[in-house]
């Protein structure tokens, strides 16, 4: 048996707004998450990223307010806390990012139910170019009614529906990305022409959700298809996980909570024909680390001070679905018949690895999530951190983990000065990117060279080789794809 550890993935888990899972926190001294919206502090962030090897920072996005708590429709309690709000589309600042920093990925949330695919492949093509194959896309179907409504619908589109749209989304994506261009239609094109117009084809998808003549307006970037995250844990979202993802992203309060979403989703891929170890899984944790227990527990707490109780359950809000604000303040939500049996269920969670006697009330929940949001926290020294990161991955067989951030930059700081040094002394955190300079890709998958979707990945199959007339699938559909 090997004794070599397992290398961990690590990322920051950001947002383009003053505040990500830290409602409140743009009060504390220190913080810049009110400069979310300066190319300067971006590139900053980057490049402050890349000096310690991170892999990627990986953009998270929401297309609506979090307006459910004390609602229908109400922002009120979301504004003054600035949960998730104001926010910016993360796509834009990648090129300046890239631009100051050579190896470092970006991964970004794009959602599959509110943009049209043709549109959505161009965007993620230009930037894939601009940053030389180093942008990833987070594969999100959305889950905010408020969103819904301000992209024409009523309500959202039923759950399992928005994720059979995104099978055939994905499906559309590959076809314009690896199938449109074949892979010599600009190195072998004719003299005196840009680009063989016999190496580029309409895709001519005609399909139950989308009808994509083609052909795709972007030629070839680096990755073609740009390294594919996702972030759905029901039912679902782990079939199509595992069917299209290359990394996934969990949330979860403990690791043994994480465990079964991980084996379920290695089992499937298995089942779809792809290497279940060539998918890396990591978890988002918060890490407040420090020279010693005591001193992180400290700034834990003083941080925390900051924090909004209105914003934190408003986040709570839009993600479960449920107004906490029709309950008195000292109701405990383990106790109650009206407790929803979701709240109960994550009530539970939190309260089992808490004090006992602790009231599981709305001022309980909101000061839980005021860091971190519902995500796991590691709170303690390098050591203590560390020795519980080399747990979770042991426990959850996970292969990295996203760290979010109580402030920004001060959490990175910390994680950077303290705990990438004791990670590097255990032998499980690379000194360099295993590609300096190479594609996301490359880099997440430690292989130069393995820039393009793997042969086991569905969207292999779309591939227009150097010498083929046509893709072998379209000879496979009589030229036209459905």
């Amino acid at each position: 048996m090997s004794s070599q550890k397992k290398q961990f993935i690590i990322n920051a888990f950001v947002m383009q707004a003053p505040g990500h899972l830290n409602p409140g926190l743009f009060k504390y001294p220190q913080d810049k998450g009110s400069k979310y919206n300066n190319i300067k502090h971006w590139q900053a962030v980057a490049q402050k990223l890349e000096a310690a090897k991170f892999h990627a920072i990986f953009f998270a996005d929401v297309l609506g307010g979090y307006d459910v708590y004390k609602g229908p429709s109400n922002l009120n309690p979301t504004i003054p806390g600035a949960a998730q709000f104001p926010i910016n589309d993360p796509l834009y600042s990648v090129p300046a990012m890239a631009s100051v920093t050579e190896s470092i990925g970006f991964g970004v949330t794009a959602s599959t139910t509110y943009e049209l695919p043709y549109a959505l492949a161009r965007k993620f093509s230009t930037v894939d170019q601009l940053s030389n194959g180093r942008v990833a896309w987070n594969i999100v179907t959305s889950y905010l009614d408020s969103a819904a409504r301000n992209f024409n619908l009523d309500t959202q589109i039923e759950h399992d529906e928005r994720y059979r749209i995104a099978h055939e989304y994905l499906d559309v994506t590959y076809k314009l990305w690896e199938g449109s261009w074949r892979d010599d239609a600009v190195s072998a094109a004719p003299k005196g022409s840009y680009a063989d117009p016999q190496g580029v084809r309409q895709i001519h998808h005609k399909g139950k959700y989308f009808n994509v003549p083609g052909p795709h307006i972007c030629e070839p970037s680096p990755q073609r298809t740009p390294f594919l995250f996702q972030a759905g844990t029901s039912s679902a979202g782990k079939t199509f996980a595992a069917t299209h993802a290359e990394a996934i992203f969990l949330n979860g309060h403990t690791a043994e909570l994480v465990r079964p979403s991980v084996d379920s989703i290695r089992a499937q891929a298995k089942e779809f024909g792809r290497d279940p170890r060539s998918i890396k899984i990591v978890a988002g944790l918060l890490v407040i680390v420090a020279e010693t227990d005591e001193k992180a527990r400290e700034k834990y707490e003083l941080l925390a001070s900051y924090g909004d109780r209105e914003g934190a359950l408003a986040l709570f809000g839009g993600w479960s679905g449920y107004d906490l604000g029709k309950y008195g303040d000292d109701e405990d939500f383990r106790f109650l018949d009206t407790t929803p049996p979701a709240v109960r269920s994550m009530v539970n969670h939190w309260a089992s690895s808490s004090p006992q006697g602790t009231k599981w009330n709305k001022k309980t929940i909101a000061e839980h999530l005021i860091l971190g949001g519902n995500g796991a926290k590691i709170i303690g020294s390098p050591k203590t951190v560390a020795d519980e990161l080399e747990r979770w991955a042991a426990v959850a067989d996970v292969d990295g983990f996203n760290f979010s951030y109580a402030t920004i930059p001060e959490t990175f700081d910390d994680i950077i000065e303290h705990l990438i040094p004791e990670l590097r002394r255990r032998g499980v955190f690379w000194d360099d990117y295993a590609v300096p300079g190479g594609t996301l890709r490359e880099n997440y998958l430690g292989t130069k060279g393995s820039s393009r979707l793997p042969d086991s990945h569905p969207g292999a199959k779309y591939f227009w080789k150097a010498g083929e007339k046509i893709p072998k699938y379209a000879n496979q559909t009589n030229g036209h794809s459905i």
